[in-house]
């Protein structure tokens, strides 16, 4: 069984990471030199999520010992939600840390354990539905587009799509 999982993690990381347009790593990634945050400013895809977790006042947190694994959407992703949305979230600094800590997830899950779970308990105090389907994960209603982006202190999802948490 174990091997299994580890083989359909290892498609589902080929598939995603070709889909992506990237080369597919010949062997595991290494833990990256560079934390999260950081990671994801070099990338140049995550400028408005780098731009909410300072609003937020989370980039520090995210910069920090961790681990943590992060469902980060590209700006593509933010580009997909109304303006009057990403307003509101501007003006209401408890609802943007809620919905930047729904992507966010305590420990460094790499795409093989991510699999192998039905969901996974986000720092907002949520869950996240986690789903394969058609050799595509998927994170709540967003896809996984590149797995296991390693940093110093975790791992980093990219997504397709900015996840909102239920409403209390």
């Amino acid at each position: 069984m174990r091997s299994i999982v580890t083989t359909l993690a290892g498609a589902v990381l080929a598939l995603a990471v070709v889909g992506a347009g990237v080369a597919a790593p010949t062997a595991p990634q290494q833990a990256g030199t560079q934390n999260i945050v950081q990671t994801a400013v070099a990338a140049g895809q995550f400028t408005t999520l780098a731009t909410l977790l300072k609003q937020a006042g989370l980039a520090k947190t995210l910069q920090g010992k961790g681990p943590f694994t992060v469902f980060a959407p590209t700006d593509a992703a933010f580009a997909k939600v109304p303006k009057s949305t990403l307003n509101a979230l501007a003006k209401d600094k408890a609802a943007l840390r809620s919905v930047l800590l729904y992507h966010v997830a305590a420990g460094k899950l790499p795409a093989a354990k991510v699999v192998k779970r039905s969901s996974v308990k986000t720092l907002n105090g949520q869950s996240v539905a986690i789903r394969v389907r058609g050799g595509k994960v998927f994170v709540g209603g967003a896809r996984v587009t590149t797995p296991d982006v390693m940093a110093s202190n975790g791992v980093i999802h990219v997504i397709n799509t900015v996840l909102i948490p239920k409403s209390s």
